[in-house]
């Protein structure tokens, strides 16, 4: 995550972008993969499937474990399938959902397909 240490001077200047990405510029997808990972106490060596859903690259950890997608403009489509899955985790970048309706349908559709899962977001 991105260092974020500001005077509130500093904040009101720089507040717009502060608020675009909080993933660090130099981190991919598998770094921030193996970070959920290690925080959700999921061992390192466990298999790793990297499937397409509805052109979107989601990693199916430990056989539905840890499911993720980082990728760019997801739609409802996307979570819809993983949340079918019923992984016991789910972790996305918020900078991942397409447009306000999956962020406000996102919670509504596990809770429908698999409330079990715990969510998080980056």
């Amino acid at each position: 995550m991105e260092d974020v240490y500001f005077t509130p001077k500093e904040y009101m200047d720089k507040q717009q972008s502060l608020f675009v990405d909080n993933i660090k510029k130099d981190r991919n997808d598998e770094d921030l993969l193996f970070d959920a990972m290690l925080k959700l106490d999921t061992p390192l060596s466990s298999k790793i499937e990297k499937i397409t859903v509805a052109g979107k690259t989601v990693y199916n950890v430990a056989q539905g474990h840890l499911m993720a997608c980082f990728d760019k403009n997801v739609t409802d489509e996307v979570i819809t399938a993983i949340a079918k899955e019923m992984p016991s985790y789910f972790v996305m970048r918020d900078s991942s959902q397409a447009d306000d309706s999956v962020a406000i349908n996102f919670e509504q559709i596990f809770n429908t397909y698999s409330p079990q899962t715990v969510r998080r977001v980056l």
